[in-house]
């Protein structure tokens, strides 16, 4: 690769430098590399070579079968610089739409993604049950998932709103709860693995969906009762930022109490939220947080989100959360940025009736924007190309087990996208590689767009157009250089 600007998160400003790739890893960087010995030459046009980004905050199959989204999915990733995504799964409705234990769910995960992602792909798993609680060591040891997740509010509220009947949409035993008791003993259980598995003790975390129940059900309860609010802003205060803050505090006193030190704070939405991680984070200095911010959150707000296609959990809120987020980004108190992907078709998306909030599903598809998004307005707003790329590949994949990924490096894996950094364009839904047929970004104006994308060495996204066949490789965790 010659004719590129290479970013690094560990270097000011992009260099200009020719990249050797040889059997799927940089074997070599350099300002001039004699191309007469490659079998392959690409001139990259001057642009940014961006690390290929490690998005950590996927959810494929959640709306539709897990490998039909693996197959159009990964080509959107692709579509953005994304050549690593981690998806959360679990057991319950959706995803798979089955209970049980991961001993039987993840060979069929495993074997309903196997040869159909355009991009290398990880999982994040949730224990529902005691039952999974044991099965962690299981999962560490037997598929290299180092990652696991807790969502707060499900013990009391359903993933679009109210619920009356969680054990049945968890799937879990009718004596079974998940709730504060169920949060302390996943803590318990990680910290376990964490002991049992010293060697992996840093890359074994637990990462937390920090919403509650009990906030947002009193809450949309007064929102409905009152009707002055509708779209947007009505799902915002029916799920306000202290419901954020006061899950976060709970989730950082039992994280103190189980001992356990690697916590993931997942997909920050307001000023309260990430003023609660921080002073959590004060209060047990023992504790590595880690904070995230979605690009979502980042771009749009209650009244600049194109319709209801922009309800998700936590809700995207109004402008001055926005403009906090980006404060506290630019300050250095976000440690990475994701999507949070979840694609979700008009058909699913929009209930009857269509304007009812209330009734619309959560979640939206947005990797092809992340890195683009990112670039576009954060260099509005001074954040520098090497801030870019740890927030989007360095940091999450140093947090989440990937050594191999994160960087463009010799001995690391040839992951990297161009990036044209002057090219101004409109977002349309259209024309997406999602199967997604709506986006709340739609109209939005980008200043930054990804050309081209390649995975281990081999071009993947060529012109914005995806090549080859699917050539991305389920990531067993860690993975060493």
């Amino acid at each position: 690769m010659k004719n590129v600007r290479v970013v690094r998160h560990d270097h000011t400003e992009p260099a200009a430098l020719d990249i050797g790739v040889r059997d799927g890893r940089v074997a070599r960087l350099a300002p001039t590399i004699d191309p007469a010995g490659a079998k392959a030459v690409v001139d990259g046009g001057g642009k940014l070579a961006f690390p290929g980004v490690v998005d950590a905050h996927q959810h494929w199959g959640i709306y539709h079968p897990l490998a039909e989204d693996t197959g159009t999915e990964s080509r959107a990733c692709a579509q953005g610089g994304v050549t690593s995504a981690i998806n959360y799964i679990r057991t319950g409705q959706y995803y798979l739409n089955r209970g049980g234990p991961y001993r039987e769910f993840f060979p069929e995960v495993r074997s309903a993604t196997d040869q159909k992602s355009y991009v290398d792909f990880a999982f994040h798993v949730a224990p529902m049950t005691a039952e999974h609680i044991d099965e962690i060591p299981e999962l560490v040891r037997d598929h290299g998932v180092t990652s696991f997740k807790v969502f707060m509010f499900y013990g009391g509220h359903g993933l679009h709103g109210r619920s009356a009947d969680q054990s049945s949409f968890l799937m879990i035993p009718p004596d079974a709860r998940y709730d504060y008791a169920h949060f302390e003993f996943v803590m318990r259980g990680v910290q376990a693995a964490r002991e049992q598995f010293p060697d992996l003790a840093d890359e074994i975390s637990l990462s937390l969906h920090c919403e509650t129940a009990e906030i947002m059900r009193a809450y949309t309860r007064l929102v409905e009762e009152e009707g002055t609010l509708t779209g947007l802003a009505a799902y915002s205060a029916s799920r306000p930022p202290h419901s954020e803050g006061l899950a976060i505090s709970i989730a950082a006193y039992l994280a103190h109490e189980t001992g356990l030190p690697t916590i993931n704070l997942l997909h920050l939405s307001s000023a309260k939220a990430v003023d609660a991680a921080l002073r959590m984070a004060k209060a047990f200095p023992h504790v590595d947080f880690r904070r995230e911010v979605t690009i979502g959150h980042l771009l749009a707000d209650i009244d600049t989100a194109y319709g209801l296609g922009g309800k998700v959990n936590p809700p995207l809120r109004p402008r001055e959360d926005v403009e906090a987020l980006w404060g506290y980004l630019l300050d250095g108190n976000l440690d990475w940025v994701v999507s949070d992907h979840a694609c979700c078709r008009a058909e699913t998306k929009f209930g009857e009736p269509k304007d009812d909030i209330f009734v619309a599903k959560s979640g939206f598809g947005g990797a092809e924007y992340l890195l683009p998004g990112l670039v576009s307005e954060g260099s509005k707003r001074g954040l520098s190309y090497a801030r870019v790329a740890e927030l989007t590949s360095w940091a999450p994949a140093r947090r989440f087990g990937l050594a191999t990924k994160g960087a463009i490096a010799e001995g690391l894996d040839a992951d990297f996208c161009l990036v044209d950094p002057d090219h101004t364009w409109t977002v349309r839904a259209d024309e997406s590689l999602s199967a997604q047929d709506y986006t709340p970004f739609e109209g939005m104006e980008l200043t930054a767009r990804v050309t081209d994308t390649f995975l281990r060495g081999e071009q993947i996204l060529r012109d914005g157009t995806v090549v080859g066949q699917p050539r991305g490789r389920y990531l067993s965790r860690p993975t060493r250089p």
